[in-house]
């Protein structure tokens, strides 16, 4: 640890497979690296694209809750301003074991100096023009008491004008088009710099050769004032949170001349994380998933977008793509080419509900509701909060010294989106533990701290050798069950659980 950063030494191991005469050879390879990162945290500012949405204002309230320390009256009880379900705040790694042999686990911004998100500065983009306290009023997400608390924070923050071209979101997201950028696409694009798009879901737009297929095509395409997408236009390290094709060949080809990070697409939220996990599950445990039926019956303008067609199809693609790598991990299971039969439903109506008494509400539930804001928020949150990480480390290795830093594809954020974006020829990994162990790993190794491997053989061995000292009490001598339950007294030494299971009482540590 020196003043101005954090050096570690890390020996990356992995194994590399050929195929000789129909046998697979493994071939273990070791590749040693310096891993630098900057320790100056410096203060950040956010640029969302639709901040007067659903996202984008949910995310400036919670922010200014924790910020402000807020609490309020619900029918449950007082609630506290949080950061619950986001990776970077509340998620955890283990360090190690201490000298019982327990776990010790820390938060995830712990490992590495990261900007605190109550320092956040949030500014940014959209085609409406109210005010954030009319727009979190409109967005109907938060519990009234709170909206008023923070209504005079909010009600000072206005977004600037955006781009509006019709054909690429729904017709009926015209009533919000008052707040707009007037010029040809050349002079829309000087205006503009970006983070992050959480604005509505664009029509998935055309791959053409001489129009956006090259960095120099795109650029030229814009000049010319032909057809490219909104999202297209924002330029600089940018994370596109809704699933349409923002990052065309010629963006990417863009970004990796200008050397930054762009990541996406998609926010990974709620009942495709709980599909990726479910499939995740079914297949590692040998179990072949015939069919997957996503059925999404949403309200709020959240998904009114999605009411037309092509919006439609933009989110339809990257719900089905989730699940693509964990059928390809297991050939037993699926020939080449076979997959399950995966159908996506996305309906738009108001929600099952109807006013009681006394200001109630009776809401039917017949499967998975999510408040799509509340868990998009904190997504928004770590990526703005890791892609500024990821900026300030560099690396190099034994056989290229020189320093170099992530690519500009920011695979490692494939955890937060359905359709992760890699570079060419990289695999997509969609199976979220996967890419959870990505991001803890690659954390641990920027501090020297070997990868998370679970196997704990420090309690796996009956007699621990010199490098693997045994650490807290002593391994009993009879099977010990972690169930709870009365225990009955046993003459043997070792007793029963309330299951029937042997326990052992701790015999004395010998001394020597």
């Amino acid at each position: 640890y020196g003043p101005e950063a954090i050096e570690a030494q890390y020996e990356y191991r992995t194994t590399r497979v050929s195929r000789e005469g129909g046998v697979l050879k493994v071939h273990p390879t070791t590749m040693r690296f310096t891993f630098r990162t900057a320790r100056q945290v410096s203060r950040l500012g956010v640029m969302l694209v639709g901040w007067d949405g659903n996202n984008g204002s949910t995310l400036t309230a919670a922010v200014l809750a924790n910020r402000l320390r807020l609490s309020w009256p619900t029918r449950s009880g007082r609630k506290e301003a949080n950061y619950y379900g986001s990776l970077a705040q509340v998620g955890t790694v283990s360090l190690g074991l201490d000298a019982e042999g327990q776990e010790v686990f820390v938060p995830f911004s712990a490992l590495l100096p990261m900007v605190a998100p109550n320092d956040l500065v949030f500014d940014g983009w959209d085609i409406s023009s109210l005010n954030l306290a009319e727009a979190m009023r409109r967005a109907k997400v938060l519990d009234w008491e709170l909206q008023e608390q923070l209504w005079a924070h909010m009600e000072a923050l206005r977004p600037r004008p955006s781009v509006y071209i019709p054909e690429f979101i729904a017709a009926n997201q015209s009533t919000r088009a008052d707040n707009l950028i007037p010029g040809s696409r050349a002079q829309q694009l000087e205006q503009i710099l970006i983070v992050l798009w959480t604005a509505n879901t664009e029509r998935f737009c055309e791959v053409v050769p001489g129009l956006n297929d090259t960095a120099w095509n795109l650029l030229r395409t814009i000049e010319l004032g032909l057809k490219v997408s909104p999202s297209t236009l924002f330029g600089c390290a940018f994370l596109n949170g809704s699933p349409q094709n923002t990052l065309v060949p010629g963006a990417l080809e863009l970004a990796c001349q200008r050397r930054v990070f762009v990541g996406g697409d998609d926010f990974k939220s709620g009942q495709t994380k709980v599909k990726s996990v479910l499939v995740d599950f079914l297949i590692s445990s040998g179990l072949k998933t015939m069919s997957i039926v996503s059925y999404n019956h949403p309200g709020n303008n959240d998904w009114q977008n999605l009411s037309a067609l092509l919006q439609f199809h933009s989110k339809k693609v990257s719900k089905s793509n989730v699940v693509d790598n964990m059928v390809q991990s297991n050939p037993g299971l699926y020939t080449p080419g076979e997959e399950p039969d995966h159908c996506v439903v996305i309906k738009y109506v108001p929600y099952y509900t109807s006013e009681l008494m006394l200001g109630g509400t009776n809401t039917l539930v017949l499967h998975n509701t999510c408040e799509d804001s509340l868990l998009a928020a904190p997504i928004v949150l770590d990526l703005a909060l890791l892609t500024e990480l990821c900026q300030r480390v560099s690396f190099c290795t034994d056989a290229d010294p020189e320093l170099q830093t992530f690519h500009p594809m920011l695979s490692l954020l494939s955890f937060l989106f359905k359709a992760p974006l890699v570079a060419p020829g990289s695999p997509v990994i969609s199976a979220l533990f996967r890419q959870r162990d990505c991001i803890e790993n690659i954390l641990r190794a920027c501090v020297g701290l070997p990868p998370q491997n679970h196997m704990l053989l420090e309690h796996k061995m009956e007699r621990p050798g010199p490098s693997l000292k045994q650490v807290g009490p002593l391994a009993a001598t009879c099977p010990v069950s972690n169930k709870k339950g009365p225990v009955p007294a046993s003459t043997s030494g070792c007793t029963g659980d309330a299951n029937g299971h042997l326990q052992v009482e701790e015999p004395q540590m010998p001394t020597t």
